[in-house]
């Protein structure tokens, strides 16, 4: 049972949608530097509690350079993926943002082209072509604004770039220790980089707002239920990577969408507007058409 990529994806899906919108509520009263911070200082304790059970001392020795190197590279892909996603739930909606970054996918197939060698079925480049026509369905402005595209789509589309990026890499290190056990390798790679994210978050913020680690101190509830579920839920997906190709693992993925959009409605009480709707239809729809060409 607990090989099952697909137990592990659901578990990281549910528990990433849930995270990200205790993250949103912790921004209105904190920075965005805070708000990432808690999620890896508050769920270091969680990690290495989970890494105790599931470690063994001795995977040290398959360590190797390349290890090093793809854990910081992730860690840091992450921390910058982290705070644009949040900083984005402060320009848009929940449902938007969330809709947004699930664009990782065909961004992972674009890298795949552009990188790989790898080649598409015409209806993933259909899709593609429809889910870049929703983006600007969602974001579009007026030309006399200053063009057709915001920032915030900007931000949007970097931050699901440096996910993608963090997925690859996080699977690449774990299968790179060739351990017998999926989840040791998960767990130890895992610990590896929320200790490195949290130093690297602690300095950034004790350095620009040290005032504010004590008001992140006082939500320590809040702020210890984002360590929570961002450990659950990077616990499933690390797993779910190491079991299972990337792009399989974010297919499943994404219904943590269907759990956004349902936090967005009865806990945000927000209600996307109709050309917004439009916009996460045609995305969704050309999400659709890339994974059914086999990514």
């Amino acid at each position: 049972m607990l090989e099952s990529f697909v137990i592990w994806t659901l578990l990281a899906a549910l528990m990433q949608a849930v995270r990200t919108a205790a993250q949103k509520t912790l921004n209105q009263t904190v920075s965005v530097g805070s708000a990432t911070l808690v999620r890896y200082l508050f769920g270091l304790p969680f990690v290495a509690i989970y890494g105790a059970v599931v470690v063994n001392p001795s995977i040290v020795d398959h360590v190797t350079i390349g290890f090093v190197v793809r854990v910081i590279a992730a860690g840091l892909l992450q921390i910058i993926a982290t705070m644009l996603l949040v900083y984005l739930f402060s320009l848009r909606s929940f449902a938007v943002g969330s809709t947004t970054i699930r664009l990782e996918i065909v961004i992972t197939a674009i890298l795949g082209i552009l990188f790989f060698a790898a080649s598409l079925a015409w209806i993933a480049l259909a899709g593609m072509v429809i889910s870049t026509l929703g983006l600007l369905r969602v974001y579009a402005k007026p030309v006399s604004v200053g063009g057709w595209m915001g920032k915030d789509a900007l931000i949007g589309l970097v931050a699901a770039t440096a996910f993608s990026l963090t997925s690859l890499l996080v699977r690449d290190a774990s299968i790179g220790l060739q351990l017998a056990s999926p989840i040791s390798a998960a767990g130890f790679t895992l610990l590896c980089m929320v200790v490195l994210q949290t130093v690297v978050c602690l300095g950034i913020v004790a350095w620009q707002r040290p005032a504010e680690l004590k008001q992140v101190a006082r939500q320590w509830r809040l702020s210890s239920f984002i360590g929570l579920t961002s450990v659950l839920g990077s616990i499933g997906w690390f797993t779910a990577f190491t079991l299972e190709g990337a792009a399989v693992v974010k297919t499943l993925g994404q219904v943590e969408l269907i759990f956004a959009l349902l936090i967005a409605y009865f806990f945000f009480a927000e209600r996307p507007s109709v050309k917004e709707w439009q916009g996460i239809g045609l995305m969704l729809l050309g999400i659709v058409m890339v994974l059914s060409a086999g990514f």
